[in-house]
């Protein structure tokens, strides 16, 4: 029993994932509900959590995870023959609008349950402490394409609360840099530039709420582990709040830049707007745990060398 074991353990709960970006490269699209890019962010959490521990993790166990792991492949191999189109018409009987989410929730609730069972398996319940990150990413992503399913548009009044008031702060943000003529009424806003007019209807997913709901659940599991005041946790954890409600509302502000400045074309729209949410949110989000992790660090070897001094 080594502690290279570690290593195979981490190589087996990616397998999945590196199986699906192998066989269906086109299934990583970075847009939040039309595709696996979630899964790489995933893989990084957990990789950066969990090598370098220093705990052995048993052959015994790894084996134990490894008819898991192929049992993960065979579901993501059935979606090719069969199996999705079951998913699509099943969303009929569940009264569900938004294929895209419902196929690709079920993607994140298999992916999810795998690797909290292969965590428990190699750590037991530590692993709540060990590697929460990536776990919570996709079970909160599993959640939010849940609700986005089920309840689609602004159905989900407490999500859409907000939702106006970015509106309008991005309306503001258009007339003082005088990129073009914007008004708003409640969540639609009306927008004439270079290339004509388009409105714009904003549901709280394109606002960004679903990536504050992501942040807090990951953002909290991260802070919980770390030894550091609880007053610096709270520090943290409000900067990211802020932080990740301006990378929303750039992500609007984008997204109404490029109606305005490149097109009014809805096709070619559609495709910016199916990446520049999670193209911003995720490496902000990847980046400022990084952020967090550095300076705890310094702080850390910093009281180390105090305290070797005295």
């Amino acid at each position: 029993m080594t502690n290279k074991n570690l290593y195979i353990g981490v190589a087996i709960i990616s397998s999945p994932i590196i199986f699906a970006l192998a066989a269906f490269p086109d299934s990583f699209s970075l847009s939040w509900n039309q595709g696996r890019g979630g899964f790489l962010f995933a893989l990084a959490f957990i990789v950066a959590e969990t090598v370098g521990l220093k705990i052995l993790i048993s052959t015994k166990r790894l084996l134990a995870v490894v008819p898991m792991a192929i049992l993960v492949i065979i579901y993501l191999i059935s979606l090719e023959y069969g199996l999705r189109d079951y998913i699509i018409n099943s969303a009929e009987h569940y009264n569900v609008e938004l294929i895209y989410s419902w196929t690709w929730m079920w993607d994140f609730i298999v992916l999810v349950i795998f690797v909290m069972a292969a965590l428990t398996i190699f750590f037991g319940k530590r692993w709540i402490r060990i590697a929460p990150a990536g776990p919570i990413f996709l079970g909160g992503s599993a959640i939010i394409l849940s609700l986005d399913a089920f309840f689609p548009y602004d159905t989900l009044g407490p999500l859409q609360y907000v939702v106006p008031y970015l509106v309008q702060a991005n309306v503001w943000l258009i007339g003082v840099f005088e990129l073009g003529t914007a008004t708003a009424r409640d969540n639609i806003m009306f927008l004439r530039g270079d290339h004509g007019s388009m409105v714009l209807q904003v549901f709280w997913p394109s606002a960004g709420v679903h990536s504050v709901i992501i942040y807090s659940l990951v953002m909290g599991a991260f802070l919980l582990k770390m030894n550091i005041p609880r007053k610096r946790k709270s520090i943290y954890f409000v900067i990211g709040i802020i932080g990740t409600i301006v990378v929303n509302m750039i992500r609007i502000f984008s997204l109404s830049w490029y109606a305005l400045k490149v097109t009014t074309n809805a096709e070619k729209w559609e495709e910016f707007h199916s990446v520049a949410g999670e193209i911003m949110f995720l490496p902000w989000l990847f980046v400022f745990l990084l952020i967090v992790i550095l300076i705890e660090s310094r702080r850390l070897k910093k009281l180390e060398a105090e305290s070797a001094q005295k």
